[in-house]
Formats: structure tokens, sequence, C-alpha cells
């Protein structure tokens, strides 16, 4: 029970923390902070094991959050790639384009 106390601590942390480098307005609550933390420590530990055989996410080190920071910014980055502009079907039947953002910044005062 403690271990899945401390993952989802872990996850909480990690997440938000990655949610707070990314720039621009982020998805979801808590809960999402938490998924993605947690989802990211395991996309860090798999990616670091792939390149330089690191030993992943063991333990509360700092080694452990930099790639369960890491592997959340890279699921946050493939979010935005994948749901970048989605189609909105009001009820009046009219369709609108809903950009990420990226569009309206650019041409912004």
């Amino acid at each position: 029970m403690g271990a899945i106390i401390g993952w989802i601590i872990f996850g909480l942390i990690a997440g938000a923390i990655a949610k707070l480098i990314m720039p621009g307005r982020q998805p979801g609550g808590m809960l999402m902070t938490i998924l993605l933390g947690i989802a990211g420590a395991m996309v860090g530990g798999f990616v670091g094991r792939a390149l330089w055989g690191s030993a992943g996410v063991t333990g509360w080190g700092l080694g452990s959050f930099l790639l369960a920071i890491c592997g959340s910014l890279l699921l946050l980055g493939l979010y935005r790639l994948i749901v970048g502009r989605r189609t909105i079907t009001t009820g009046t039947g009219t369709t609108t384009t809903r950009s990420s953002g990226r569009d309206r910044d650019k041409w912004a005062a």
C-alpha cells in the first residue's frame, strides 16, 4: 500500500514539474497530472535503459526524477502533436476548428 501512495506522490510531483516546464496551457487536472507523471516515469525509464543502460526509475533519487520529468515532457509533446487541432461540431450544425494555441500565440502582440 505504501508503494502505491509513493508512486502517486512521485507521479504528482514529476507531472507537475513537467507541466510547469512545458509552455502553454496543459490538459487535465490533478488526476491527469498524476497519471502523466507515472506514465512519464515508465517512459523515461524505458528510454534511459535503451539509450545509456540506466537502471530506470528505481526510487526517489534525482536521476529518477529527471527521467520521470523527461518522460512526462515527451508524453506532453506527443499529446500536443496528436490533439493539436480538433474539429468540433456544435449543436447548430456549424463546424469550428480549435487550435492548440500555437497560432494564436504567434499573432499576439
